[in-house]
């Protein structure tokens, strides 16, 4: 089934072809740049528009969040907790750098 409003979208590109509005866009007849992968190159340019990073990228955000807090902590047990902490995180970022390959 077509959507309800499919015939008003057509006729709005039409009205739009006849007054010019089409024509002389940047890029008119030229190809389209390449895609490493077309069949999700739609989604892949809204997570990056809308700032969406690999898994690994916002990991190692959060572990470079662990350091400044380990030095700017004088507590040995909250100190020793950032080290466990961070050694999780790096080992999350090797298995999430892995399965982004």
């Amino acid at each position: 089934m077509d959507h309800p409003l499919i015939d008003l979208i057509n006729a709005r590109i039409r009205e739009a072809e006849e007054a010019g509005a089409f024509d002389n866009l940047p890029g008119a007849g030229k190809p389209l740049p390449p895609e490493d992968d077309p069949e999700n190159a739609l989604l892949n340019r809204l997570v990056k528009e809308n700032g969406g990073v690999p898994e690994f990228v916002s990991l190692s955000r959060e572990l470079a969040r662990l350091r400044e807090e380990l030095r700017d902590t004088g507590d040995r047990t909250r100190r020793q907790d950032i080290l466990k902490d961070m050694s999780m995180m790096e080992a999350r970022i090797e298995l999430a750098r892995k399965a982004y390959r």
